[in-house]
């Protein structure tokens, strides 16, 4: 499960300069520099879900995920908000996205411990 989180971080930190339009619009009004801000978090993703690969550096990069997965929770509200206004039809999956967080944080959280098995 480690490297499946690995992988799945990177692709998702790639993903945000491949579709970076997609994250721009989904920024909460209140947040300045849109763009830059998706390219950070997306350098970000990207490091963060390849170090965690390394013993030596899983456990920061673990933090590190738990730490970005809340501070991008304010741009999956938003997704959300801006579904509803639209009456997107995807407006369940804005919605479902929101708990997903917390099983993802989890999944990082397992490993921030100190002897975490590589499962």
């Amino acid at each position: 499960m480690l490297y499946i989180m690995g992988v799945l971080y990177m692709t998702a930190g790639i993903n945000h300069f491949w579709h970076a339009t997609m994250y721009v619009v989904i920024m909460p009004p209140w947040l300045p520099y849109h763009a830059a801000l998706v390219y950070i978090s997306g350098v970000f993703e990207f490091m963060l879900g390849l170090l965690l690969f390394p013993a030596g550096t899983r456990r920061m990069a673990a933090w590190g995920i738990v730490a970005l997965l809340i501070a991008v929770f304010p741009a999956n509200i938003q997704m959300a908000i801006n579904y509803y206004q639209e009456h997107n039809a995807n407006l369940w999956l804005a919605i479902a996205r929101l708990p997903m967080q917390l099983v993802l944080i989890w999944w990082a959280w397992l490993y921030t411990r100190k002897y975490t098995a590589a499962y």
